[in-house]
């Protein structure tokens, strides 16, 4: 085992891969990550299953007895996808168990297409939780203003949620509002607390590309660039550790209710610039996941350096960060709404890959 990776893991860090294929799930890959890399979860999306399927013949049969079934596209899609998701919960179920219930997780998403409609995003939801039938899943639902109720409306069904695409404070806000509405409403249907979970995936590098690129253009200090996704990320933690306090929590802790981690996503740096793992070594806090694709795992296992809490310290610096980056002329808000837009944009674009993908395929085995 990396003793790298073991640090970070001791360090209160919960490793999930950002990857998922059949051929991971088939050739042990994954559970070798599990047992030798510190792998504790997994986390796919749209852009992660079209690559998969794209290169994947290990999809082929399962394409071939769906076309000889007669499913339609949408069908074919959604029993690939729940397929890989629930063979990779029972590679994780045994960790699930060694946690009780906090890591071992695997998240599938909702269609990227439903990001402005709360009621279908709520009704695919239950439809992903039946199909893949395991209590180790989350189901990923984004952090937009339709998203928010759709998350209390599906926590409150008693359904584990990662909620994706949060860049900004004001927005997770919101979504930490959106959880805690759904936690009080599950106890309030009979569910029991304590199997119910949820993540708060905060997007890193994403902010530095747009912010950095802005500082370009307007010919800013070159030392402000690479800075504003790890503070941002720093100030998210202490909005976390400031919600969770008080009576109104308080009061569902008791009934058993776990805290919605904050997780770090886009944790691969896009800069090649930049230290490959600024976006783990520099978010080591205790009580989060940092979701990485491979090449960051592979990086962090070979030269990360882990040094203790990277976070909780620098409050104050982050902040002075963000005040410096506005003197600058960045628009924090600008920048959240855009980068909220693209990132709905390109999980579109990729669900649109993954459903060319398939019918190509549908279509050639139908034949």
């Amino acid at each position: 085992m990396s003793d790298r990776l073991k640090k970070l893991s001791e360090a209160g860090v919960s490793i999930w891969l950002d990857d998922l294929s059949r051929e991971r799930i088939e050739t042990g890959n994954l559970a070798e990550l599990v047992k030798n890399s510190s792998v504790v979860g997994v986390t796919t999306n749209p852009s992660i299953f079209a690559g998969a399927l794209a290169n994947g013949e290990r999809y082929d049969d399962q394409v071939r007895r769906l076309a000889a079934d007669g499913a339609d596209l949408d069908r074919t899609v959604f029993e690939l996808t729940t397929t890989d998701v629930r063979d990779a919960c029972d590679v994780l179920r045994e960790v699930w168990e060694a946690t009780d219930g906090v890591d071992g997780r695997v998240s599938i998403e909702v269609s990227p297409t439903l990001a402005h409609d709360t009621a279908a995003t709520v009704a695919e939801a239950k439809l992903l939780w039946a199909a893949v039938d395991r209590p180790n899943l989350l189901i990923k639902i984004p952090g937009t203003s339709e998203g928010c109720p759709a998350i209390t409306q599906t926590l409150a069904a008693g359904i584990s949620v990662n909620v994706t695409l949060i860049f900004g404070l004001a927005q997770y806000d919101a979504v930490m509002n959106a959880f805690i509405d759904g936690v009080e409403q599950a106890l309030a249907n009979g569910h029991d607390l304590s199997t119910l979970h949820s993540v708060a995936s905060f997007f890193v590098s994403r902010v530095d590309t747009e912010i950095d690129a802005r500082l370009e253009a307007a010919g800013a200090d070159a030392a402000l660039k690479g800075r504003a996704g790890v503070a941002n990320a720093r100030l998210a933690y202490e909005a976390f550790e400031a919600f969770f306090t008080g009576d109104r929590w308080a009061r569902l802790a008791a009934a058993g209710a776990r805290r919605q981690r904050p997780l770090w996503a886009s944790t691969g740096v896009k800069n090649p610039d930049y230290d490959d793992t600024m976006y783990v070594i520099d978010l080591v806090v205790e009580d989060t996941v940092n979701t990485m694709p491979e090449k960051t795992l592979d990086a962090v296992a070979d030269h990360g350096q882990v040094a203790g809490d990277q976070v909780r310290p620098h409050y104050a610096d982050a902040k002075a960060t963000m005040a410096e980056l506005a003197a600058a002329g960045i628009d924090y808000e600008d920048v959240i709404g855009v980068l909220i837009r693209e990132g709905v944009d390109k999980f579109v674009k990729a669900w649109s890959e993954l459903l060319d993908s398939v019918r190509t395929s549908l279509e050639a085995h139908a034949a």
